[in-house]
């Protein structure tokens, strides 16, 4: 999934963190509903602006910085 398409950065909104679509929703905001125990379906009805894609679009940010933080430390 190529998330650049849905993930924005904006220095006015949430400090600069990366954001879901430029909403004040942050990537950091759905892993941490995620590592707590709610399911994608849960996410979505608590959050109704978000899709799917969405919540993916942050598990494939997360897990590219991750790869890229291993290249780093290699």
């Amino acid at each position: 999934m190529n998330y650049l398409e849905r993930i924005t950065f904006d220095n006015d909104k949430r400090s600069g963190k990366p954001c879901i679509r430029n909403l004040r929703i942050t990537v950091y905001d759905i892993l941490d509903y995620l590592a707590s125990g709610m399911n994608i379906e849960e996410i979505l009805d608590d959050f109704p602006e978000l899709t799917k894609e969405d919540v993916l679009a942050s598990l494939s940010f997360a897990a590219d910085r991750e790869k890229k933080s291993l290249i780093l430390h290699a």
